[in-house]
C-alpha cells in the first residue's frame, strides 16, 4: 500500500515539473510583454475578467452602463443625452432608433433602443493617425435601453482597453482620449439622471 502511495505521488511530482517546464516559457512571455503595457494594463484586464466571471457575458466587461432615474421619460433622457454631448462639443454625427427598424421588419412592437453617435473629428484623426484599428472604436457609441422588465438603461464602451490595454500611447493621445472617456462618462452619468 505505501509502495502505490509513493508511487501515485512520483507520478504526480513529474507530471508537475513537466507542466511546470512545458508552462514557464508562456508565463515568462506574457510576464516580459505586460512589462512594455501602459502601468494600468493589468488592472483594466483583471477588472474585465472579473466581470466576465461574475456575469458570464464577455459584453458585459466591456460595457459602462447606467439605469435611468425611473421619474424620467424617454424624451426628457434623449434631451439631456443631446445636451450635455453639445456642452462638451462634440459633434451629434448619427442615431439610430432601431426599435424602429425592428417593428419595420418585423411587424410587432418592440422594446425602445436608440443608439448615438458622437465623434470630434480632430480626435479620431488622432487616433487613426495612431493605429487604424481604432476605426472600430468611432465614432463613439450610447445606447438607450428599454429592458425587459421595462426599465431604462444608457450604455456605453469601456475605453479603458482602448486606452490602457497595451503599450502607453502617445501623451497627447492618451491625454485627448482619457478626455473623450470623460465626456462618454459625463454623458451616461447626466443622461441618467436627467441633469441638464
Amino acid at each position: 500500500m505505501m509502495g502505490t502511495v509513493r508511487n501515485l505521488f512520483a507520478i504526480i511530482g513529474v507530471l508537475a515539473v513537466l507542466a511546470g517546464v512545458v508552462v514557464s516559457p508562456y508565463v515568462w512571455e506574457v510576464k516580459n510583454r505586460f512589462a512594455e503595457f501602459d502601468a494600468k494594463a493589468l488592472d483594466t484586464y483583471v477588472s474585465m475578467f472579473r466581470q466576465v466571471l461574475e456575469t458570464g457575458n464577455a459584453a458585459e466587461a466591456t460595457v459602462w452602463r447606467a439605469q435611468v432615474n425611473e421619474s424620467l421619460s424617454v424624451d426628457e433622457v434623449d434631451e439631456t443625452i443631446k445636451f450635455v454631448a453639445n456642452e462638451h462639443n462634440i459633434k451629434n454625427v448619427g442615431e439610430l432608433p432601431l426599435y424602429k427598424q425592428v417593428e419595420a421588419m418585423s411587424g410587432k412592437p418592440y422594446r425602445f433602443v436608440k443608439i448615438y453617435m458622437f465623434c470630434n473629428a480632430l480626435t479620431a484623426a488622432q487616433m487613426l493617425d495612431y493605429s487604424d484599428a481604432f476605426a472600430a472604436y468611432l465614432p463613439c457609441r450610447l445606447s438607450l435601453v428599454e429592458d425587459k422588465e421595462g426599465r431604462l438603461w444608457i450604455y456605453t464602451l469601456n475605453m479603458d482597453p482602448m486606452i490602457y490595454g497595451g503599450k502607453p500611447l502617445p501623451p497627447d493621445l492618451k491625454a485627448e482620449a482619457i478626455k473623450v472617456k470623460e465626456i462618454m462618462l459625463d454623458v451616461l452619468d447626466r443622461g441618467a439622471k436627467g441633469d441638464f
